[in-house]
């Protein structure tokens, strides 16, 4: 095999490489798993909003429910007091006016309790309503992070082939070469070396000038010109 073509063959290999590597990195699950979570974060958001307004009104419900049912067993025991009484007419007035009283007070504390009931109902639903948006979101993200992860994993497989395949073919170049190859790739990316097509060099994709296209043409088999733009090995 002559040095063109062995160069061409670690080119091919390395354009095969940077294809898989972009592959992995630019799988079409990863840009939809990006847009999910976009609308998770924003539904994330929402639920926080909801719940914050929700949180102060079911604490005052608690509270009333609560002070409800206090007035509602204070009222339970003065009436048990009430009807086992012996005592005087006066201390049986006391008894009764108090859980008057205390009847007044339940029905002002279950008209708020209620009240409140009906305003928290509707932030309710809206908390509700959010998280049953969420849901199919969330089991997606979880079998787009299971597909991306298993894809990956057989594309890391083909890479470490590839790989190995690539340290074959530079083995076919003398070291100089190869040292030239190398120190443009990590220049550049991607290969150290590009094809001439149309005038074209397709590693940058600049025009050569004439005079440069015409130095290529001429130069001594087995020596390789640089791209004047990008550097690499230009290959017939």
């Amino acid at each position: 095999m002559s040095e063109t073509d062995a160069l061409r063959a670690l080119m091919e290999a390395d354009r095969w490489v940077d294809r898989v590597s972009a592959q992995r990195n630019h799988l079409s699950e990863m840009a939809e798993l990006s847009t999910l979570e976009d609308e998770l974060r924003a539904l994330s958001k929402a639920l926080q909003e909801a719940r914050g307004a929700q949180a102060p009104v079911q604490q005052a419900y608690e509270d009333a429910a609560n002070e409800a049912e206090r007035i509602r067993r204070r009222e339970h025991d003065l009436d048990a007091t009430l009807a086992a009484s012996t005592g005087n007419a006066r201390e049986l007035g006391v008894l009764q006016r108090e859980l008057e009283h205390l009847r007044d007070l339940l029905g002002r504390a279950e008209d708020r309790e209620l009240e409140l009931l009906i305003e928290i109902e509707p932030l309710d639903e809206v908390v509700a309503a959010i998280k049953a948006r969420a849901q199919p979101g969330v089991a997606r993200r979880a079998q787009l992070q299971a597909t991306i992860l298993e894809l990956q994993a057989t594309l890391d497989e083909e890479i470490a082939s590839l790989r190995l395949a690539r340290a074959e073919r530079a083995r076919a170049l003398s070291p100089e070469l190869l040292a030239r190859y190398d120190n443009v790739m990590v220049r550049v990316g991607t290969t150290g070396a590009a094809q001439v097509n149309a005038g074209r060099c397709d590693g940058c994709r600049i025009v050569l000038a004439p005079l440069d296209v015409d130095r290529w043409k001429s130069q001594p088999a087995g020596t390789f010109m640089s791209c004047p733009e990008c550097g690499r090995l230009l290959l017939p």
